[in-house]
């Protein structure tokens, strides 16, 4: 029997494929060629289930952000019957007036020697082959930039599994500023990266309403039951997880001051507009935006909420006090 392939990886070998080619890849080409669509051709898994499972992966690498574009026949645009799918390599370019000096590049093609040598799988490294067997060229950088994915979060991986089988999970999930934890039952319908944190996204079944939690709140085991649920929840379930989220971030905002030319000014300032007094950084949850803002130490200063002020202030005081020595009164 062919080794499943997780989810997770399967998702970058799926970016890999569509970032090596310019003029896009045919559905049934990803499904042959593809490492993890390819493993559960082999064990005999049925066309249309494949094609589902790539069509719900096209959607959540979209609800990630990454752009994958869809290709018409060039006598009708319109036609898809065989349309062709790609990732455009440009939008990921570094801009032209970025420079490094021969310093920073011995460092960058040092760790890209690491990289193509120990992340590209031999299942990786066979699915380009393949690629390239159909007379479609690959970009050889791209391949040593094709590690497994380490996801942090431990849910990641029986959540993903449960999307895909239509699967209720129960887990327990510890709010900010409580003892204890709860216990959920979810039709878990999408995961996605927001601020840089995993969220899964769906049906709360004891609320029957529509929720969103932080993997990194979940404690202990996420366990995947034998009820099943609707797939067709499922649909759009990604990009309606994505505008919750950012319907959020729209309604809470942060007044910081930046030192200029620091690590805080550089990460949030992607994120951030300027405002008279600093700059301005919308944020989903209150907790993780203060527990960045303490990493940063003295680069930041929190203007406003006052609430967020205190967040920061008191994760400050407790690395304080977790490194007194005596000496701090």
């Amino acid at each position: 029997m062919a080794a499943t392939i997780p989810a997770e990886e399967r998702l970058t070998n799926l970016i890999v494929a569509l970032m090596a080619t310019r003029i896009g890849l045919t559905k049934q080409q990803i499904l042959d060629s593809v490492s993890g669509y390819r493993q559960r051709a082999e064990a005999g898994a049925k066309a249309d289930a494949l094609e589902k499972m790539f069509e719900r992966d096209k959607d959540q690498l979209r609800a990630l952000g990454v752009r994958v574009e869809t290709i018409g026949d060039a006598a009708d645009p319109n036609d898809l019957r065989e349309a062709r799918y790609r990732i455009p390599q440009e939008e990921y370019d570094l801009p032209g007036d970025i420079a490094f000096s021969p310093a920073e590049l011995a460092v960058l093609r040092l760790a890209g020697s690491v990289w193509s040598a120990e992340s590209a799988s031999s299942d990786a490294q066979a699915g380009v082959r393949k690629i390239r067997a159909l007379g479609i060229d690959g970009d050889e950088p791209i391949i040593g930039f094709a590690p497994r994915i380490t996801v942090r979060d431990a849910a990641f991986a029986p959540l993903q599994d449960a999307i895909e089988r239509s699967r209720v999970v129960t887990f327990d999930y510890l709010k900010p500023g409580e003892e204890r934890p709860q216990s959920r039952r979810l039709r878990p319908l999408a995961l996605l990266d927001y601020e840089a944190r995993w969220h899964v996204y769906g049906i709360d079944v004891d609320a029957e309403a529509e929720r969103t939690f932080l993997l990194s709140r979940i404690v202990g085991a996420v366990k995947v039951t034998a009820q099943s649920f609707d797939s067709s929840l499922r649909e759009g379930a990604g990009d309606r997880a994505l505008s919750g989220l950012e319907q959020v971030a729209a309604t809470h905002s942060a007044l910081l001051e930046v030192e200029p030319g620091t690590e805080a000014a550089l990460r949030l300032g992607r994120r951030a507009t300027p405002a008279v007094q600093g700059i301005r950084v919308p944020y989903v949850d209150r907790d993780i935006l203060a527990d960045e803002l303490a990493s940063y130490g003295p680069e930041v200063r929190v203007v406003e909420p006052a609430e967020l002020r205190v967040a920061v202030v008191e994760r400050l005081r407790g690395v304080l006090a977790a490194h007194d020595d005596g000496e701090h009164a």
